[in-house]
């Protein structure tokens, strides 16, 4: 009979004050073009351990290590989330909706929201025929972008105007975080606020175990990435960084209705996610395997054909091209509002990053010797 391999002791990273941050982060809206309230409490939370941050003009934020530094380095996340656009307001007082990045029309049905207006926030729900009025010979209508609704209990269009309520509005789901099983984080917005929360710790790390980097680091918590990487483009050429890390979510895809051979074979608790890509820098990519071999990080592989479809593509491809990688969090779920990460996992990842900074040298050549 074999051995059973013995799995290495889990090194937690998080801690009780980073998990209460993380809640009130995932907790906030910050719908794609209307992250302000949410870089605002990242960088409360992030500040004692930079020396340095701004903020560009469409709320991209960036804290920085080692501001003077010539060689700079950048580990990303993107800081929105997927929402709904008030579209048209009916004489009797229903909403319909415009996507504002992915969203799932098909979860829509019954889902309690909240509409951003300068007044504040009125709530409303997604409306759906009762099950008895949908029955009956007919073949029934799936949920879509032309039949989904929401009702603020208006009867007019002047009413739901008196709220505050006008064309253009951002909706956002209203579903909060939770621990599930105490093993994993669930919530809306896990992609990819989990991202800008775990480049937050990695910053704790530095700062607590008094590490010492011989380049810039930059802190990037990107906008607008949900409709097309739009604000990492942006910021690359601001920073003009010579690497970046980037991290986001993948699919878990051990879970029902997911082609493995489509989506390749990926699980929450078995480690980050190391991508193979046209956009991946190879020897950048060979310092995260080696880092996590030397760590003992148990870590995934995944590939993609043309893009990573994430913020490594717009780094990569800025200025006169940067050697970057992805570090992806499996997820399960994802663009729902409850989507799981594994706790084991964030830890991982958070790890994987910190100890590959230690690896990169100042003015670090990733050029392959040709």
């Amino acid at each position: 009979m074999a051995k059973k391999e013995k799995k290495d002791k889990h090194i937690n990273v998080v801690t009780k004050k980073s998990v209460e941050f993380f809640e009130s982060y995932i907790n906030n809206a910050a719908p794609t073009g209307f992250e302000w309230e949410g870089q605002r409490l990242w960088l409360d939370y992030l500040k004692p351990y930079i020396d340095d941050y701004f903020v560009d003009d469409y709320g991209s934020a960036c804290g920085i290590i080692n501001p003077q530094a010539d060689f700079k380095v950048v580990i990303e996340a993107h800081a929105d989330e997927i929402a709904w656009y008030v579209n048209y307001i009916t004489p009797d007082g229903l909403i319909y909706v415009l996507r504002n990045g992915g969203s799932d029309h098909q979860i829509a049905p019954s889902k309690r929201v909240n509409i951003h207006t300068k007044k504040g926030i009125v709530k409303a729900v997604f409306g759906w025929p009762a099950i008895h009025t949908r029955l009956g010979g007919e073949k029934e209508e799936a949920p879509s972008t032309k039949n989904i609704f929401l009702d603020c209990g208006c009867t007019s269009k002047e009413e739901v105007e008196a709220l505050g309520i006008h064309v253009g509005c951002v909706i956002t789901y209203e579903d909060e975080f939770m621990v599930l099983n105490d093993r994993y984080y669930v919530g809306r917005a896990l992609d990819n606020r989990v991202g800008g929360f775990m480049i937050a710790e990695v910053a704790r790390l530095l700062k607590e175990n008094k590490k010492k980097l011989p380049f810039g680091l930059y802190i990037v918590n990107s906008v607008q990435e949900e409709i097309g990487l739009r604000g990492a483009e942006m910021i690359a050429h601001r920073i003009k960084p010579r690497v970046a890390i980037i991290t986001d979510v993948t699919h878990d895809t051990s879970t029902p209705m997911i082609n493995k051979l489509v989506h390749g074979e990926v699980s929450c608790g078995k480690g980050p996610v190391v991508s193979y890509a046209p956009a991946v820098q190879t020897n950048l990519n060979k310092l995260l395997e080696r880092t996590a071999e030397e760590n003992k990080i148990p870590f995934q592989r995944q590939a993609s054909s043309r893009s990573t479809g994430t913020d490594t593509d717009a780094f990569a491809y800025s200025g006169e091209g940067v050697p970057s990688a992805l570090i992806s969090l499996p997820l399960r779920y994802m663009h729902t509002t409850v989507e799981m990460v594994h706790k084991e996992d964030v830890d991982n990842v958070i790890r994987l990053i910190y100890e590959s900074l230690l690896n990169i040298e100042n003015g670090h050549d990733f050029r392959e010797k040709i």
